[in-house]
């Protein structure tokens, strides 16, 4: 037998669904969001490192930018990269300016930019 508090409530769950399935919906997309951010940090300091290891096995500096770029798999005009001698040494600085693009929390926070340097002594 269903009593008279049973017929009254028999909506409530699923009004409180609705209420918390945008919520957990954004919260996902941002996890995601952050996830790829910190892939394109990872690829940073690859690309920094295959740079430097580029141009410290004797290729031109224009080399470095193909190697930076065939390393991360970055879009052209978003990857700048920087080479630097010193010495017996070369560093590369690599700056991405990567674009968040996951639906709706990529609008809220905006491109976020990387950057890495690697420093390998020229091999001779």
């Amino acid at each position: 037998m269903i009593g008279p508090h049973r017929r009254r409530d028999a909506g409530q769950a699923t009004v409180e669904l609705a209420l918390v399935l945008p919520v957990l919906a954004v919260v996902g997309l941002l996890v995601v969001q952050v996830a790829l951010i910190g892939r394109g940090e990872v690829m940073t300091v690859h690309a920094a490192r295959e740079a430097a290891r580029a141009v410290a096995v004797g290729e031109p500096d224009a080399q470095a930018q193909r190697a930076a770029m065939a390393a991360g798999s970055f879009p052209p005009h978003r990857v700048d990269v920087h080479v630097g001698r010193t010495g017996d040494t070369v560093t590369v600085q690599v700056r991405y300016r990567q674009a968040t693009s996951v639906p709706i929390v990529g609008a809220l926070l905006g491109d976020v930019e990387h950057r890495a340097e690697a420093t390998m002594r020229l091999e001779r």
